[in-house]
């Protein structure tokens, strides 16, 4: 039986001028309090032209969300979604 991944992917859309902050939050405060979770293999973070802040995580079991960010860095409330891994 192969091990279940799941990839959690979490999008927040920054307030006009606040990404590059609304990023180094993700790296200075979720993401480190992200690590001490159990099962949490890999994350990835990503930032588009739009002012969207996407971070991916990827699970060895249920994942856990990243903590609200800071509200006036954000214009609209965080989402999430989980994905399973398609074995082919």
């Amino acid at each position: 039986m192969t091990a279940r991944t799941i990839a959690n992917m979490w999008e927040v859309v920054a307030m006009p001028g606040s990404a590059d902050a609304l990023v180094k939050w993700v790296f200075s405060a979720a993401l480190p309090e992200l690590s001490l979770a159990t099962g949490l293999q890999r994350s990835e973070v990503y930032r588009g032209a739009d002012n969207r802040v996407v971070v991916i995580t990827l699970w060895s079991g249920e994942p856990v969300t990243l903590s609200e960010p800071p509200e006036e860095l954000v214009a609209q409330p965080p989402m999430s979604w989980d994905f399973e891994q398609v074995q082919r």
